[in-house]
């Protein structure tokens, strides 16, 4: 059984994929990583291709054919560290708006202090973020609270993007079923594994907006978590959850 893995889905991330390689790569703890691109017309993947030449068993590259999604790379990413046999699978942004020195937090919270998913979390200790404007703050912030309120999961962050997985998380979790693609992707894999049993551990983050390249979030994003947190607590009336198994 291999450690550690980082997904980090890119496109258009030719001004910070290397720095992010190398930054991971000079952590004490070691971690692989797994780039799923998404046919970046800047390069970004021949970038990785390079790197692979210094880096080659543990720097990886899922070429795609275009932009398919947040969480259909993350499902991608998900099914390779598993067919690669790694028992922590984590994700992270590829702009450094995730610190990648906080990756060792949350391998702790799965590793020694009994969490299944570990949350790099921007609200579990006041609102941590750094140069977004106010209005996103806000919006991000509260959205995270409807979804507390609709859903009952007991996070702070419900839209967080920084995050460890146990590897009997994703098994556990039927990967084909998660039908959201932005915002409600993140939600949705968080309230299906607290549905199925499993632990969740929010770890304090200060997350800062991305410096260079630009951002791919928009309206559409946000609408689907809004709609999408209410189909996943109407789905969950009728819906049997496969239950962890307790070892």
């Amino acid at each position: 059984m291999k450690d550690s893995i980082v997904i980090i889905p890119t496109y258009n991330e030719m001004e910070n994929i290397e720095k992010m390689v190398r930054k991971v790569m000079s952590l004490h703890k070691q971690f692989d990583i797994l780039i799923i691109d998404d046919n970046s017309p800047d390069g970004t993947a021949q970038i990785v291709k390079n790197l692979q030449t210094e880096f080659s068993d543990r720097l990886h590259l899922l070429e795609r054919a275009g932009k398919l999604g947040l969480g259909t790379a993350y499902i991608a990413g998900f099914k390779w560290a598993l067919a690669h046999s790694y028992e922590y699978i984590f994700e992270m942004d590829a702009d450094f708006s995730h610190n990648p020195d906080d990756l060792s937090r949350l391998y702790k919270a799965c590793a020694d202090e009994g969490a299944d998913v570990a949350i790099g979390s921007r609200y579990v200790s006041g609102v941590n973020v750094v140069n977004w404007p106010i209005s996103r703050v806000l919006l991000s912030y509260f959205a995270s609270k409807y979804v507390q309120f609709i859903s009952g999961l007991a996070v702070d962050d419900t839209t967080a993007g920084f995050v460890c997985y146990r590897r009997e998380v994703l098994e556990t979790i039927d990967l084909d079923k998660i039908k959201f693609k932005g915002y409600a992707f993140q939600i949705e894999m968080k309230y299906t594994a607290y549905k199925c049993g499993f632990v969740l551990k929010e770890v304090p983050i200060i997350f800062i907006n991305r410096v260079e390249g630009t951002s791919k979030m928009s309206g559409s994003i946000f609408g689907e978590a809004f709609f999408g947190v209410i189909q996943l607590k109407w789905h969950s009336l009728f819906h049997k959850y496969p239950l962890r198994i307790k070892n």
